[in-house]
């Protein structure tokens, strides 16, 4: 086994953690550029990433992109099977190296940069032949790593984090460790990681950063062939423990898990009006060098942060998140679960969104129409902050933006204060036009749950399938939906689509059908003649689960006059 022992260890890691060694040139504290939010593509095949990236990513205005890890891994249907290497071969489930390369510059093309998930603290649990056809076992990795290449400590860390050496030394869930100490595997690893950076690869999501000294990290970070390259780190806070993630600040972003865990308590236990000084008051890390999120991978699964389950909740905190001038932020975007080791559908092809389980939070409207938000109120200070003492709040970013949301049960009717010059703005929320007068003020009214949202590089409403600004569709044109659907004891019917007043996709805004004449759930929605548009049903229970129905999305298009008639069975 490896020659350091757990005191040594020790050692290293305490005076680690008083002096690190940042390698040498500027090691980014937030994404480079102008567009910092970064949509998380977990577990997507890497063609279906690209293709992302040129339809709605790049459109969006999207930093960034992050895969999931590339290298081969174990074998396995489940998710966590990707973050088991077995070797550095681009040669995982999402994509081989052509795959891999392509995704890249399709990415590039659309003006979209790439973050890929790197898995380096540990390798797999067991034995076998890995998605590449590579053979292995726990601790022998024929051309890679050995068991002296490994951590002597072969006991599993469990629940003891008051212990630096157990944290850092022993095996995460079983997982074979690496001795990131050791020279030869620091130049493994880093050559890994070249190799990523070879094929045109942004910047690096590390994986179990907590459970590598940070010595050891800026290590590895100094032998790039771009050392300054972005560099984000997953070190989970926990109050009390050994490790912290502010040790990790030399080598760029943390991530500032605490974040998620307040925005999931203010949402749903408390106020709104709470997150005045939402952000470094709060105890957080400097907004400059803090990576966010609503949810991720690990936390939508462990319930400790909200995610697409929890309807308004979730979807009015990522607005919140994306108005919000703290941090740099991550949009997560995965699959519907109910085990919570899934794997994804169709082993990571997205055929279309919204399909076969894929949520693509990424493409909500109300997710996505705030990346622009975001990119055009960047440096801009929170101004005419507003609050009801509630749930309802609004605030402007400076003369570029302003944002409101109501998270209560009844719609919100006020004249809103800003500093936005005079003139027509489009509210990118709703896809309705705005008017801002002289003295920076309008009137709006907001439904319960939903959000406003304007910014000076939305001065007209065009384009989506919304109707014309400052216009509403004629109550006598849409669709008159009908759908035979059995449902059991707390199970509703729903309809969404992708139009503004169906609800764009998002599952927390879709339209409940009546079941006055059950089985057959029915509803008139007010669309433009002409509209042509795609929808689906969905059953939710009084939990919140959603279920889609199978199948493509069904299709229509409202006559130029009176409504089309929808008569459906739901698909199982």
């Amino acid at each position: 086994m490896a020659s350091r022992t757990l005191s040594g260890a020790l050692a290293l890691a305490a005076a680690a953690s008083v002096a690190l060694a940042v390698p040498t040139g500027s090691a980014y504290a937030s994404p480079p550029g102008t567009k910092d939010v970064t949509a998380v593509l977990f577990e997507w095949k890497f063609d279906s990433v690209a293709k992302a990236c040129t339809d709605t990513l790049g459109p969006a205005g999207y930093g960034y992109v992050q895969v999931s890890p590339p290298q081969e891994h174990i074998q396995g249907g489940q998710w966590w099977t990707s973050y088991q290497p077995v070797s550095y071969k681009i040669a995982g489930r999402l994509g081989d190296r052509a795959a891999f390369k392509s995704m890249i510059d399709t990415c590039h093309a659309a003006g979209v940069k790439v973050v890929a998930d790197a898995v380096i603290n540990h390798m797999s649990a067991g034995s076998g032949t890995g998605t590449g056809g590579s053979s292995y076992t726990k601790y022998d990795y024929p051309g890679l790593y050995s068991s002296s290449d490994m951590n002597d400590c072969t006991t599993q860390i469990g629940s003891n984090y008051g212990d630096r050496a157990n944290v850092q030394n022993c095996e995460l869930v079983g997982l074979a460790d690496l001795d990131t100490g050791e020279e030869y595997v620091r130049t493994k690893i880093a050559g890994y990681l070249n190799d990523l950076l070879s094929l045109g690869v942004d910047g690096f999501r590390i994986d179990a950063a907590k459970h590598m000294p940070a010595a050891d990290l800026a290590a590895i970070k100094g032998k790039l062939t771009d050392p300054g390259v972005y560099w984000k780190q997953e070190a989970i806070y926990g109050a009390g423990e050994a490790v912290s993630p502010s040790e990790y600040l030399g080598t760029g972003d943390v991530q500032e898990f605490r974040y998620a865990r307040d925005l999931k308590r203010v949402f749903q236990n408390e106020n709104l009006a709470y997150l005045k000084n939402f952000g470094e008051s709060w105890g957080y890390m400097a907004s400059g060098k803090s990576a966010v999120f609503v949810d991720n991978h690990d936390t939508e699964r462990g319930g400790d942060t909200l995610n697409y389950k929890n309807g308004a909740d979730y979807t009015l905190a990522s607005v919140f998140m994306l108005a919000w001038p703290y941090g740099s932020p991550d949009v997560h975007s995965g699959y519907e679960w109910s085990d919570k080791d899934a794997g994804p559908p169709s082993g990571g092809q997205v055929n279309a969104c919204y399909s076969d389980g894929w949520k693509c939070q990424h493409a909500w409207n109300e997710i996505s129409s705030m990346v622009a938000f975001r990119n055009t109120a960047r440096g801009e200070a929170v101004t005419d902050w507003w609050d009801n003492g509630g749930d309802q709040i609004a605030f402007g970013r400076g003369s570029k933006a302003y944002v409101a949301i109501n998270h209560e049960g009844s719609s919100l009717t006020r004249t809103f204060q800003t500093s936005l010059p005079s003139g027509d703005y489009c509210d990118v929320q709703s896809g309705k036009a705005v008017t801002v007068n002289g003295s920076g003020q309008f009137t709006a009214t907001l439904g319960a749950q939903t959000a406003l949202a304007l910014h000076t590089g939305a001065r007209t409403c065009q384009g989506g399938g919304n109707p014309d600004p400052g216009t509403d569709p004629d109550p006598q044109s849409g669709a008159s939906f009908a759908v035979n659907a059995t449902t059991q004891l707390g199970q509703n019917i729903y309809v969404t689509g992708n139009q503004s007043a169906l609800g764009n996709w998002n599952t927390g805004s879709a339209l409940k059908l009546d079941p006055a004449t059950y089985p057959v759930w029915k509803l008139d929605v007010n669309l433009p003649a002409g509209t042509s548009f795609e929808y689906k049903y969905i059953r939710k229970d009084a939990a919140g689960n959603v279920t889609w129905e199978s199948g493509a999305n069904r299709t229509a298009t409202v006559p130029t006059s009176g409504k089309v008639t929808l008569n459906d069975t739901w698909r199982n």
